[in-house]
């Protein structure tokens, strides 16, 4: 169902799967602060765990060591598109009677394993911000195979309004508008079009700064398709945000990644957390790159971004 935004479909999802104060749901310590804040807005705790350095995601290994009797759901990230490990994480959710909501909300479009991201929980988020494959300049959507989840997603999404006429719950306007939805449809026959021309942009970049020194690609899994969301490589040894100035400089509009939510001001007062508690998460949050990537981006100006960066990396290639 349509919402009005990627976080207002995460906050709904966690609400129509009974989470609330005294809950905590396990969230990866580098994503956007949307996933860790609608945690907090539904009353719960989100427990961060940490993140695997060449896919980016949430590492499942790391999952068991962050569970405790509190512990009521998952929050696997798709970061940039890349389709997380979710046998792994649906297998031990499953033997702990966790709820698993994916934040897809760059991975409209994405597979892992021949099988579409948001698919995979009781729940899957996507966003329609504009930096997403489709965009209603803001929107959002929820997917479930559940009824009963989908009937109480529909009346939390309306002011708590039933088909009846009733108004059975203290909901939320969280509604798209007809407009946004108008623009998001006259925009799916593009899809597969907009999915393959990601791929290509994606392997040009790949094929331009393939050696670099301290350069890493986010590792995507064979058997997976990731939609691009964004192009983010590794450079360890190179703090971004003094690479991002200097890219910026050259006329390049290249910025971090994302965000280490452990390092963020409200999270690190409230519960004290140190930049070493999540070493690979702060890790990528001090070396990740985001290029400039998007459907139609022009082939000189592609070029332009991974000669400046090689330039600044290896010298001109």
């Amino acid at each position: 169902m349509a919402v009005s935004s990627g976080t207002a479909a995460l906050h709904l999802s966690l609400l129509a799967c009974g989470i609330g104060p005294g809950d905590e749901v396990l969230v990866p310590a580098f994503t956007f602060p949307a996933t860790a804040n609608v945690v907090e807005l539904a009353g719960a705790r989100p427990v961060l765990v940490d993140v695997d350095p060449e896919s980016f995601n949430l590492d499942p290994d790391r999952l068991e060591a962050a569970l405790t009797p509190r512990t009521r759901a998952i929050m696997p990230v798709h970061l940039f598109g890349n389709p997380a490990e979710m046998e792994a994480i649906l297998a031990l959710a499953g033997k702990h009677g966790l709820a698993v909501i994916e934040d897809a909300a760059g991975a409209f479009g994405s597979r892992g394993r021949d099988r579409a991201c948001g698919s995979f929980g009781a729940a899957g988020c996507f966003s329609f911000h504009p930096r997403k494959l489709i965009t209603t300049g803001e929107g959002g959507l929820v997917v479930t195979g559940d009824p009963a989840l989908a009937d109480r997603l529909r009346r939390l999404r309306n002011h708590g309004l039933d088909a009846a006429g009733a108004f059975q719950a203290a909901g939320f306007n969280y509604r798209m508008t007809e407009l946004a939805a108008a623009l998001g449809l006259n925009q799916l026959p593009e899809v597969d079009r907009m999915l393959a021309e990601r791929q290509e942009l994606a392997a040009a970049y790949r094929s331009r700064l393939a050696g670099l020194p301290g350069l890493a690609f986010q590792r995507v899994a064979g058997d997976s398709l990731s939609a691009w969301q964004a192009f983010v490589v590794r450079i360890d040894g190179r703090e971004n945000r003094p690479l991002v100035a200097e890219l910026k400089r050259a006329g390049v509009e290249a910025n971090i990644g994302t965000y280490a939510i452990h390092r963020l001001d409200y999270y690190a007062r409230k519960y004290g957390y140190r930049p070493e508690d999540y070493p690979n998460a702060d890790r990528l949050y001090r070396f990740c790159l985001a290029l400039p990537f998007y459907n139609g981006i022009p082939a000189p100006d592609l070029e332009v971004s991974a000669r400046a960066l090689a330039d600044r990396l290896a010298g001109p290639v």
